[in-house]
């Protein structure tokens, strides 16, 4: 039999397989992958802005290399689209500064202005506005080179980090990933420093300037007029409140990394601490900054395609989910392979008080984070998947189970619903600070991760109480269409197939219109080839919602949903799909991002996703034919 992948090449795969037969070829190579050590760990492939990004910290730093830069580079121009530009996600529309930023990795690299692929890529940026329309972070990074003026940015004072927790904006109230690079970014906004480069960029400038003036019955104008005063305030700071500033932030900065050489586990807090702590004066053979940079390199990848950053790394995330993969395909509980995954899971348990403890300080340590090391933030989502993981092994009554659940409990939301990494973080007021342009700034809870909670919780069948205001936000939540907005993979097929799946786990009737709303509107949105897919743009363009190409781990999303609601007839197409493009060696092919880090701005292909959720989902589906669902 002969199949079409998804980028287009032909995939020959003998003769058809049955849906058994796939789902044997599924497991046989998702078990293939697991590491010696016993976990699983994807590539968490983004875009070419982790790569530029890399090029200039060294450049900042004075240590970057001819052969570093050219491996770069190659993978950077591999990405670039025959129009000229770069886009946060495969098949994705341009995005102005990503473009910009890899231009300037490209002149770093010696590629010359009147290149053709150059020629093509600044023709874009002057059509999009120039990178006078780029976004601060962007603008941050020319800055430090002398490429755009301190003066034109947002001020982030240095003093922030003494606002007391109870005071709006103090760094508490934002979202962990924005806490650790606010605080760094303090620190580099009072030194402005400005580094020697070699190459401009004044090809690039459209020669305007963005003035909309915001009322001030907004807080956006609010805020444009307090960035003003800060801007006077700079010039003149009280200069022992501003060095005790900078000494609180340099101190928090050094006690939040962690043991791999990391902040947090990803790139933006990562190399933004390193930048302060050179400001403050930490040369490159401090054993903070050796330790930063030695766990950069464990981040990259090279190969034939060049050199690449991996954003973050998800060995937790990527493990637990194959072993609820390969419990689900009917691997018993006693296999050696699920409980040596399972062994090294429990090894990986969080068990210090991070950053989550200033809001619940009397609550005892316990969960996972998503990478090898981040022990100040262990998140909410993979806790719940670790718990749902470890009682389909032998590890089920392992103690660690118990602290992760007591914890999850104590994260909970005032509203019910639970947020990744911290309880309570809802300040919208974070949103309308004037450097906050990129991203998602504060975790509120989602109905991703809470349906993955109350599936556990229902799984146990304890806390009756918690499980039932779990549930409530989620019904609460269901948009009008019957689907559910998902935060953290796209986008309402993920969250939508995940809520399913918990609230009938949590006893609600398969019958019961809420899960007949959301079933029709997955079977309204499936493919004409029986899968499911949803582009990335339908977090800003409602006209996406439920629309894209099918993808293997959306169509694993969906039929996951449908199982557990008992539809089987669409839930056959879907199968049959996720068959019929098999690869001969068990695995399916996935250009396409499914995974988000920020929702219209950040996105993620996890590389095991296109692996374990159609091993599940394959799995859940057999499993009710043999009377195993």
């Amino acid at each position: 039999m002969t199949s079409i992948d998804q980028r287009g090449s032909t995939v020959t795969t003998g003769e058809p397989r049955s849906a058994r037969q796939c789902l044997d070829a599924a497991r046989d190579a998702l078990l293939a992958m697991q590491e010696s050590p016993g976990y699983w760990k994807g590539e968490l492939e983004t875009n070419v802005t982790m790569d530029a990004e890399d090029l200039l910290l060294r450049q900042f730093l004075g240590i970057r290399t001819e052969e570093q830069t050219a491996a770069s580079a190659k993978w950077i121009r591999s990405n670039q689209r025959d129009d000229g530009t770069w886009a946060n996600f495969y098949g994705g529309p341009p995005e102005l500064s990503t473009t910009v930023e890899a231009y300037l990795a490209l002149r770093l690299a010696g590629d010359a202005p009147d290149a053709p692929h150059m020629l093509r890529a600044a023709e874009y940026v002057l059509a999009a506005g120039g990178v006078e329309a780029t976004r601060v972070f962007t603008r941050i990074w020319l800055a430090l080179f002398g490429l755009w003026s301190w003066e034109e940015l947002p001020v982030l004072p240095t003093e922030l980090v003494f606002l007391p927790r109870w005071f709006p904006l103090n760094i508490y109230d934002f979202a962990c990933w924005a806490r650790q690079t606010v605080v760094a970014l303090c620190v580099v906004s009072h030194y402005r420093p400005v580094r020697g480069i070699d190459v401009g960029i004044d090809e690039l400038r459209s020669g305007e300037r963005r003035c909309a003036e915001a009322s001030l019955s907004t807080w956006g104008g609010r805020f444009t007029l307090l960035d003003r005063l800060l801007h006077r305030y700079e010039r003149r700071p009280i200069g022992f409140l501003r060095r005790a500033a900078l000494t609180r932030a340099e101190r928090w900065i050094v006690a939040h990394q962690e043991n791999d050489g990391s902040w947090g586990g990803i790139q933006p807090p990562w190399v933004y601490s390193m930048m302060a702590l050179e400001l403050r004066g930490y040369e490159l053979g401090h054993p903070v900054m050796r330790a930063g940079l030695a766990g950069l390199d464990g981040f990259t990848i090279e190969d034939e395609s060049g050199r690449r950053l991996e954003a973050c790394q998800s060995p937790v995330w990527d493990t637990v989910l194959a072993i609820i993969a390969l419990a689900d395909a009917g691997v018993k509980p006693d296999d050696p392979d699920l409980n040596a995954a399972a062994s090294w899971v429990v090894a990986e348990e969080v068990t210090k008080r991070g950053d989550w403890s200033v809001r619940r300080p009397m609550l005892e340590p316990g969960g996972w984070a998503f990478e090898f090391e981040n022990d100040w933030y262990p998140d909410i989502d993979d806790t719940a998947e670790v718990v749902l993981a470890l009682i389909r092994t032998d590890s089920a009554g392992h103690p660690s189970v118990a602290r992760a659940i007591t914890w999850l409990l104590g994260m909970q939301s005032k509203d019910g619903g639970w947020g990744a990494f911290d309880v309570d973080n809802t300040q919208m007021l974070c949103r309308e600070l004037p450097f906050c342009d990129f991203g998602e700034l504060i975790d509120p809870p989602s109905a991703d991760v809470t349906a993955h909670v109350v599936e556990m919780l229902a799984a146990l069948g304890r806390h009756p109480a918690e499980l039932g205001r779990g549930v409530q936000w989620l019904l609460d939540a269901q948009e009008d269409d019957g689907s559910w907005f998902g935060r953290w993979g796209a986008n309402h097929v993920y969250g939508t197939g995940a809520a399913i799946v918990a609230l009938v786990a949590a006893g609600t009737a398969r019958s019961d219109p809420v899960i007949g709303r959301a079933v029709a509107w997955l079977v309204e949105h499936q493919n004409e080839d029986g899968g499911w897919g949803e582009d990335l743009r339908s977090y800003g363009d409602p006209a996406w919602k439920g629309r894209g190409n099918s993808t293997a781990s959306q169509t694993g999303w969906a039929l996951q949903g449908l199982v557990a609601a008992g539809e089987r007839r669409s839930a056959a197409r879907g199968v049959r799909y996720l068959v019929d493009t098999q690869r001969g060696d068990g695995t399916w092919d996935e250009p396409w991002f499914t995974g988000t880090g920020f929702p219209g701005a950040f996105y993620i292909n996890y590389h095991l996703y296109r692996m374990v959720f159609p091993l599940s989902a394959l799995g859940r589906y057999l499993g009710e034919e043999d009377g195993r669902g």
